[in-house]
């Protein structure tokens, strides 16, 4: 690839990474020694305890290499970057300390040293990345450190990546060309060239001003297809092809021999398979009991006033649900509705009550009514807090629900969705990305494609990212209807 935008920015992260943690324990050193009047336990000079620090320091820059944190597929995920640093910076205090123990030689001064470290070093990372990642938007603004994109294709995923990418400020990518006259609207993006083979491309573009290329479109003619191949290989460009069916794709994939000498493409429908699962369901069981004896107290509270100010009706609120392989079970949830409209459908319910016209206002405001009648005032603070959904730790533990994971949804709600069979190839669970994304903010369409997404690239720090962003959400009520 002729751009060195990113390999050069990754050079700039790995430099400021090692200055940052360098600040960070000198700073450490200084406030122990200089600050504190009690005499540290095992005096280091300062030039011992550089010269040690600057030996050690270019393992734990490795260490955040192996966490991947110098690859490209991390610099624009924020949330991850951070706690891929909070891990590196453990794993590297570990790994100071070990050599300290394995040395038989203090390291530190005294035991508030490393301490002061860990947290000035996570800040100070955490500052330096953030200015980086600002700068390089600025920069971006600039024309500085732009990839020049030919995009190879007449499909519609074509022209979704020219509709995103489009404004190099915000992408960092220069469109210099698409190959496809359908690709794109040439009145909405006439500074965009449009060329009607790969050879007009070629022949009026540079091979020099090209960095990289995205074909969309897997030609019949598979010269065709070899031509776009060779060209990218023989000039140095970068190349990238989309499967014609993405959604295929963005699963679990593994590269296997069938029958010992065939290589062949395993496409899973879920990432979580094997050991995935173990570890889920344990990881459930541990996070679900603690949360489970930790709302405990709330859960006694919110009862008694449920029977206290409710109305008639139990407690509790039993529901028919789908989870995993289309499997039907009893959710539990506190009780919200009054009695004489629960378990009803909207449709019964505002039927039952006479008002049969807020069913379109109900659907029209995306499945809300301000002040709705249904539900009790104990009922609607519970639903806007959502601690109606507190008794679903019952669920958890008992295996029908998964802390995290698609929406659990009534049979007719997802009988009409024709890509139901992925969502329920995993469990579903009390959260997921949809309520971190907007909850009832977003159409019930756009709901299900973000559990089809966490379907199809489960991971372990993918579900604690979401217990995280779920408390977020919670306490801001965002989305809470």
């Amino acid at each position: 690839m002729k751009s060195n935008a990113s390999l050069i920015y990754s050079l700039i992260l790995v430099v400021g990474d090692f200055l940052a943690l360098v600040a960070a324990f000198v700073a450490a050193y200084v406030i122990r020694g200089k600050l504190y009047h009690t005499p540290v336990a095992h005096p280091i000079t300062a030039g011992s305890y550089a010269d040690i620090f600057l030996a050690l320091l270019p393992f734990w820059i490795l260490f955040f290499a192996l966490l991947g944190l110098y690859s490209n597929n991390i610099l624009e995920k924020r949330f991850a970057e951070t706690g891929r640093l909070l891990i590196g910076s453990f794993v590297g205090l570990l790994f100071v300390a070990s050599y300290a123990y394995a040395d038989n030689n203090p390291v530190f001064p005294s035991k508030l040293v490393p301490v002061y470290g860990f947290i000035l070093g996570f800040l100070f990372l955490l500052i330096f990345r953030n200015s980086a990642r600002a700068v390089r938007i600025k920069l971006y603004s600039h024309g500085t450190g732009i990839t020049n994109l030919l995009i190879v294709g007449n499909t519609k995923i074509a022209s979704e990546l020219v509709a995103s990418l489009a404004n190099p400020a915000l992408s960092g990518y220069r469109i210099v060309g698409v190959v496809g006259t359908k690709a794109h609207s040439k009145e909405k993006y006439p500074h965009i060239a449009v060329f009607d083979s790969f050879d007009e491309a070629t022949a009026k573009l540079p091979a020099e001003k090209i960095h990289s290329i995205v074909q969309t479109e897997l030609f019949s003619a598979s010269e065709r297809n070899d031509q776009i191949l060779e060209f990218a290989q023989t000039n140095h460009i970068s190349y990238r092809f989309v499967p014609g069916n993405s959604e295929l794709f963005v699963g679990n994939i593994a590269v296997e021999l069938f029958r010992s000498s065939v290589p062949v493409i395993a496409v899973h429908q879920t990432a979580l398979i094997g050991w995935g699962r173990i570890i889920k369901r344990l990881f459930d069981i541990l996070a679900g009991g603690i949360l489970l004896i930790i709302a405990s107290p709330f859960m006694l509270i919110i009862a008694l006033l449920i029977l206290l100010f409710g109305g008639r009706g139990g407690v509790f609120f039993r529901q028919t649900r789908l989870t995993r392989f289309n499997n039907q079970f009893r959710v539990f949830k506190f009780r919200t509705a009054k009695a004489e409209y629960n378990s009803l459908t909207h449709a019964q319910a505002f039927a039952k009550m006479g008002r049969p016209e807020l069913l379109k206002e109900f659907y029209d405001n995306r499945e809300y009514l301000p002040d709705d009648p249904r539900y009790s005032r104990i009922g609607l603070f519970l639903r806007k807090t959502s601690l109606d959904e507190l008794p679903q730790l019952f669920n958890v533990i008992k295996g029908d629900l998964s802390l995290v994971g698609p929406r659990a949804l009534i049979p007719q709600e997802l009988s009409t969705y024709e890509k139901k069979h992925s969502i329920l190839s995993v469990k579903s669970g009390v959260t997921g990305l949809a309520q971190i994304s907007g909850r009832k903010d977003l159409p019930f369409a756009e709901r299900r494609k973000l559990d089809i997404y966490y379907v199809q690239n489960w991971s372990l720090w993918l579900d604690i990212v979401i217990l995280v962003k779920t408390v977020r959400v919670v306490v801001s009520r965002t989305g809470a209807k």
